[in-house]
C-alpha cells in the first residue's frame, strides 16, 4: 500500500486517464479527491462508493483559481494536508492552424496551462515534505505531432518547462514534480477520434491506430495510473523533474518502413 493514508488530488478525474490513476491511487490506499468539470463526476463517484473506497469530488473549473483555493480549502479541512496532485484534466480540439480561432487557442492555453498553473500554485500552500506534483504532458508537443495539432502540441510542450522550472523551485522544499507523456492510451478522447472518423467501422481505426504501435495495442488507463502511483510514492524518492514516456513504443521507430 505505497500511498496508504496519502491525501492525493486528481483533475479530470472522472474519466479517461484521470479515472485510470483515481483507481490506481485507491487501489494503494490513497485518500482521493477529485476536482472535475464533467457532469460524469457523480457518476463516477457513486460507482467508486460501491467499491467502499474513500473518495470525494468536487465540480471545479481549473480556471477558476478562486473556486481551486475554496475546495482545497474543505480538503484540508477534513484531511489537515494535501500531499499529491495529478494535474491531469486537459483539452484537445483539432484545427489546421490556419483556421485556428483565438477562442480555440486560448481554450487550449486556460486550461492545459494556466489550469495547470493554478492548481499547482495553489496546492503549494497546503503541501508537506515528501509531496508530489504529476504533471500530464503527452507525446504530442515534446516529441511527435501531426496536422491539426498545433495548439495543443504546443501547450503539452510547455508543460515539460513548467515541470522543470518548477521542480526546481520546490526541491529544498521537499516536493518533487515529474511529468508523464502518454502515447495513445484507450480513453474516450480516443473513442471520440475514431467515431469522428470518416470510417464507418470505428473500432477498425482502433485497430489502424493499434497496429502502428510496437507493442500492437493501446494503453490502459491503469497502466497509465500504476506510472503516476510510482512517480507519487516514496518510490521515486530521488526523482524530480524528469519525463517519462508511456507509449506501447510507438515513438521508437525511426522511420515507417519496415523494409531492409
Amino acid at each position: 500500500m505505497k500511498l496508504k493514508d496519502k491525501v492525493a488530488i486528481v483533475t479530470g478525474g472522472a474519466m479517461g486517464n484521470g479515472l485510470g490513476i483515481v483507481k490506481v491511487f485507491l487501489k494503494y490506499g490513497a485518500k482521493v479527491i477529485i476536482f472535475d468539470y464533467s457532469d460524469k463526476l457523480e457518476e463516477t463517484l457513486q460507482k467508486l462508493r460501491e467499491d467502499v473506497y474513500d473518495v470525494e469530488g468536487y465540480t471545479v473549473d481549473i480556471r477558476d483559481r478562486n473556486k481551486i483555493n475554496e475546495c482545497m480549502k474543505k480538503v484540508v479541512e477534513k484531511y489537515k494536508k494535501i500531499d499529491i496532485l495529478v494535474n491531469n484534466a486537459g483539452v484537445a480540439k483539432l484545427t489546421p492552424f490556419e483556421e485556428t480561432t483565438d477562442e480555440i487557442r486560448d481554450f487550449h492555453l486556460d486550461i492545459n496551462i494556466k489550469g495547470t498553473w493554478n492548481m499547482s500554485q495553489e496546492v503549494l500552500k497546503y503541501m508537506p515534505k515528501d509531496g508530489a506534483i504529476v504533471n500530464l504532458s503527452s507525446v504530442t508537443g515534446p516529441m511527435v505531432a501531426d496536422s491539426g495539432e498545433v495548439a495543443y502540441a504546443t501547450t503539452k510542450a510547455a508543460l515539460l518547462g513548467f515541470t522543470k522550472g518548477l521542480a526546481a523551485e520546490v526541491v529544498e522544499k521537499g516536493i518533487r514534480v515529474n511529468a508523464i507523456l502518454p502515447g495513445y492510451i484507450m480513453t474516450p478522447m480516443v473513442e471520440g477520434i475514431a467515431k469522428d472518423s470518416d470510417s464507418e467501422n470505428p473500432a477498425s481505426v482502433v485497430k489502424g491506430i493499434a497496429d502502428g504501435i510496437p507493442m500492437k495495442r493501446l494503453g490502459t488507463i491503469e497502466e497509465l495510473g500504476e506510472l503516476a502511483a510510482f512517480l507519487a510514492s516514496n518510490e521515486a524518492s530521488y526523482i524530480t523533474g524528469q519525463s517519462f514516456v508511456i507509449d506501447g513504443g510507438s515513438t521508437l521507430p525511426e522511420t515507417m518502413s519496415v523494409g531492409v
